[in-house]
């Protein structure tokens, strides 16, 4: 992986630091388990928490844990690479393999994720971290809000920064400010790997549908920005929700 700060990689790391700031991501004496799927989301926030480590004002300590399912695509051979990218940014880490198969051998996105979220609460509370770091990013909160209204009927997304279990772990999103964009020229700029696991549901979910319908609209109005105005659009529906 380069070192070299280039331009992408200095706003990259603007922007989190703009979001560490804003929401409290990062504090004192934390013990943050950074979720890292291996592809260039996860790894781009686990390079930027621990480079972020030798300059911050802050101690704190980072764990990456990647989890594999018993329901993944050809590419999930890459234990080894995540292995040798833990060992140079000289961070500790953990493999964790799960069942989500049925006796049928099906599965779907609900009981997936739930899964995997029970591992990281366990595997958070057995390494006494009290926050878990996901690599979700800005285009990942507009989509999330955008199936909570088409889908749902509400008006709801994730958060940079949720308490759980009356705060005993906090979840934090340090790229929630990060475009995709950014994190894809990054990725690239750092050599990260261009394919690694991907969900075998991914090519046909709702979330594709919604990426795809973003796209269109910026293809045929390339003058309005809107990832950016959903993204703030929601900080003042928030403050409008609270004060009726």
């Amino acid at each position: 992986m380069a070192n070299k700060a280039t331009e992408s990689f200095i706003s990259i790391n603007e922007q989190i630091e703009h979001a560490i700031n804003d929401y409290a991501l990062i504090e004192e004496g934390d013990r943050i388990l950074a979720a890292v799927s291996g592809g260039k989301d996860s790894l781009t926030m686990l390079n930027f928490l621990c480079e972020n480590q030798k300059r911050s004002h802050l101690k704190y300590n980072v764990v990456a844990i990647h989890i594999k399912t018993d329901f993944h695509c050809g590419a999930c051979v890459h234990r080894e690479i995540l292995t040798e990218i833990f060992d140079k940014l000289k961070v500790k880490y953990a493999f964790k393999d799960i069942k989500v198969l049925d006796s049928k051998g099906k599965t779907n996105c609900f009981w997936c994720s739930w899964n995997r979220r029970k591992i990281l609460f366990q595997t958070a509370k057995e390494m006494s971290c009290n926050k878990i770091a996901f690599g979700h990013h800005k285009d990942d909160i507009v989509e999330t809000t955008l199936l909570n209204l088409f889908y749902n009927g509400e008006i709801s997304g994730m958060k940079a920064r949720q308490e759980l279990f009356k705060g005993e772990i906090i979840i934090i999103r340090p790229l929630s400010y990060v475009s995709e964009d950014l994190i894809k020229r990054v990725a690239k700029e750092r050599g990260f790997p261009e394919q690694l696991c991907q969900c075998p549901f991914g090519a046909t979910s709702k979330r594709k549908l919604v990426k795809n319908i973003l796209k269109q609209l910026e293809s045929e109005f390339t003058q309005i920005d809107f990832k950016t105005n959903i993204f703030n659009g929601l900080a003042g529906l928030k403050e409008n929700l609270c004060t009726t």
